[in-house]
């Protein structure tokens, strides 16, 4: 059964009664309505995913009760239905929006495969908005934040992977945002309940790392005083996230690959198997091919982890990002420090921007964090971000930032700050900045009206 609800309206009654038996066949819920007065009433009442309507009616027409469901319900999908003397009539409802009309008399068969098909694009429709709605809110949960190209495409991989079971390996430098991509996939699936486990494959030494993975039994090696639960065991239901995935050891590698193969596995030290009903989201920002080339890295364990992968760009290949981004960690610092920074200035924005970022998300963050621990007041000014510890001077930084561009570009620039920061000197005292600018007041009003400048 279709469970599908479909409203037939027309006046005939023989056109209603033809349509609700031939429907009602092919296993959809069917009512039908007179007129087109009656019909909007029905659909305040209750909810239909098609409406099938005639243009000619007395009273209300089809194409005036069209534009108000157009209006309120935006997702019912409709269909016109028409003599062949208003087939213009109908032409003109499908440019308006309705998705196709069908002629009278009817051909059975083109009605059975218009609604079908009518319906199958209504469900693809809402599954894109579901996936859009997905999209919009995983990364309020998961903290990523990007609305460059490069991270559209993230985001639809994301959503189309998260409800699956497949392995997932995400590719990217260090701190371009491995971790939240990961966290984002496993909260967006149906693991969601289930436990999140990370292991960090490169902060412990090959047995230590066995022993963290699959567990122990007691007296398994010396130190093995009791049974120890592994990450795999613990993480059971959910997903492991195998961070620096590149670090394991190919003998490692060997008795993970069995997991992922057999989804069992023994304690060290033990003999009975263990079930591991867990979703694997590895991460690396080396590159595994050049290490199954230096026999570094297993050719069939990248494979069998590489069902989908990621790539993570790095933050200098998408700095339409950086303000967004500079902003979230303002307000997330402005409530972790008690701080009232209401936002950054155009010209620490621009540093900002200049910058190529070798540590991307993460160093981007602790510059942001650095200078609000150190700075004050309630706007981010670019002397709070030179700092010592900052990784770039004030004239590197207008050098990469005035890089490519025109002459009459950079000479207006540079002549809008110069006169921005006499005006602030002097406390927007117009006469007393033109004379320390050695200029006369009517051509300063001029810059200041052709340059926008505003006190701030």
């Amino acid at each position: 059964m279709h469970n599908k609800q479909i409203l037939v309206v027309d006046d005939e009654e023989n056109v209603r009664r033809l349509l609700f038996e031939v429907l009602t066949k092919e296993g959809y819920n069917v009512k039908a309505a007179e007129n087109a007065k009656k019909a909007l009433e029905m659909l305040t009442e209750s909810s239909f995913d098609l409406v099938m309507m005639d243009i000619r009616m007395p009273g209300m027409d089809g194409i005036e009760a069209f534009h108000i469901i157009r209006e309120n319900y935006p997702k019912v999908t409709v269909i016109m239905m028409t003599a062949f003397v208003s087939i213009d009539t109908a032409v003109e409802a499908m440019k308006m929006g309705a998705y196709n009309y069908i002629s009278k008399p009817f051909d059975i068969s083109e009605i059975k495969v218009t609604v079908k098909r009518a319906l199958e694009i209504n469900k693809l429709t809402e599954e894109i908005q579901e996936l859009r709605y997905e999209i919009q809110n995983i990364f309020s949960i998961n903290n990523i934040i990007g609305k460059s190209e490069k991270m559209k495409e993230v985001y639809k991989i994301i959503g189309k992977v998260a409800d699956s079971n497949s392995n997932v390996l995400i590719h990217g430098e260090s701190g371009t945002g491995k971790e939240l991509v990961a966290k984002a996939i496993h909260y967006n699936s149906h693991r969601k309940n289930a436990k999140f486990v990370k292991v960090n494959c490169g902060a412990l030494p090959e047995n230590l790392l066995e022993s963290e993975i699959f567990g122990h039994e007691k007296g398994a090696f010396t130190g093995a005083v009791e049974m120890k639960t592994g990450k795999f065991e613990y993480a059971s239901g959910g997903t492991i996230f195998l961070d620096e995935i590149s670090e394991m050891s190919p003998n490692l590698q060997v008795k993970l690959l069995r997991i992922i193969q057999e989804k069992e596995f023994e304690r060290v030290g033990g003999l009975e198997s263990i079930k591991a009903d867990v979703r694997i989201i590895a991460a690396t920002n080396r590159n595994l091919k050049k290490l199954i080339k230096s026999r570094d890295f297993r050719k069939d364990m990248f494979y069998r982890l590489s069902v989908v992968s990621i790539f993570l760009p790095p933050l200098r290949e998408r700095k339409e990002d950086i303000p967004l981004l500079a902003e979230y960690f303002l307000n997330k610092y402005n409530e972790e420090m008690n701080k009232k920074f209401n936002h950054i200035s155009l010209e620490a924005m621009r540093f900002l921007m200049a910058y190529d970022y070798p540590g991307n998300v993460r160093e981007l963050e602790n510059a942001i964090e650095r200078a609000m621990v150190l700075g004050s007041g309630t706007i981010l000014l670019p002397e709070n971000l030179l700092l010592d510890s900052t990784p770039f001077s004030r004239h590197e930084v207008e050098i990469l930032y005035f890089e490519d561009k025109p002459l009459r570009q950079i000479l207006h620039e540079v002549e809008k700050k110069v006169l921005n920061k006499a005006l602030n000197r002097n406390g927007w005292n117009k006469a007393r900045t033109a004379r320390k600018l050695q200029m006369s007041r009517q051509a300063l009003l001029y810059k200041i009206e052709e340059y926008e400048i505003k006190k701030e």
